[in-house]
């Protein structure tokens, strides 16, 4: 199950993962685009908010009827960037705040206890016992949030935070938890066209090496590493080109 799986790095964990044999479920609100994805890769479309208690009930029944649910990819995620105090002096709507938590930690929090619960009555796969691994995408926003970024870096600290209590929760039941905390990946969110390709271009000079952003496939890699590489749980590992984001 790829929640965020109709784009940017939740489609491209998918592509790779349908790759070494898995059957997809794609969980996303996007009804134009994750409906196409998930047909190409013989998988199942499932529109889901993940912040709906029975959004995610349906797609993990999807899940759950069309194979056993070993792996969770947890791409689903907003930005909605803004000043604590504006320039002119204005607080932030505290509306704006609780949406991108709701949607990135809280949904995250969300699809995760739904999943393992669902991962619990299946039979383990391993003689230790293992039953799935779970993904969950954060941010180097965590560790280095910018400017306008007080909302965003809450949210992806969460995720991180919550790695280590999440594995050790779920341990008894076989499941391992890492989390990814990606930097300037080049996906849809940066726009089409010469504007934005020079926006990305600026963005590329603080990369330490190589002095780009990443691509989504070089995500997706990553995430497959954390799926099939059984002695990885609760860590967080950041994909980043080194980089160590600055104030603005």
């Amino acid at each position: 199950m790829v929640t965020g799986g109709a784009s940017g790095i939740g489609e491209a964990s998918a592509r790779l993962l349908s790759q070494r044999g898995t059957r997809c479920i794609i969980a996303d609100r996007n009804e134009e685009r994750g409906p196409e994805v998930a047909e190409e890769l013989g998988g199942i479309f499932v529109k889901t908010d993940v912040t709906d208690e029975t959004d995610v009930e349906t797609a993990v029944g999807a899940a759950v009827e069309a194979g056993p649910l070993r792996v969770l990819i947890n791409a689903a995620g907003i930005g909605n960037p803004g000043r604590t105090v504006d320039r002119d002096g204005n607080p932030l709507p505290l509306g704006k705040f609780l949406r991108v938590i709701q949607i990135n930690l809280v949904g995250t929090f969300n699809c995760v206890r739904l999943v393992a619960a669902a991962m619990a009555k299946t039979y383990p796969t391993q003689p230790d016992g293992q039953r799935g691994a779970i993904v969950n995408m954060a941010s180097v926003a965590a560790f280095d949030g910018q400017i306008g970024q007080a909302s965003y870096a809450a949210s992806k600290g969460g995720i991180v935070s919550m790695t280590l209590p999440l594995a050790r929760d779920l341990a008894s039941i076989g499941v391992r938890v890492n989390t990814i905390a990606p930097g300037l990946i080049d996906t849809p969110i940066y726009g089409e066209g010469e504007r934005a390709e020079q926006f990305k271009a600026n963005l590329a000079s603080n990369v330490l090496f190589p002095r780009r952003l990443g691509s989504a496939a070089e995500l997706a890699s990553m995430v497959v590493e954390l799926v099939t590489n059984d002695y990885m749980n609760g860590e967080t590992v950041r994909v980043d080109g080194g980089i160590r984001m600055p104030p603005k």
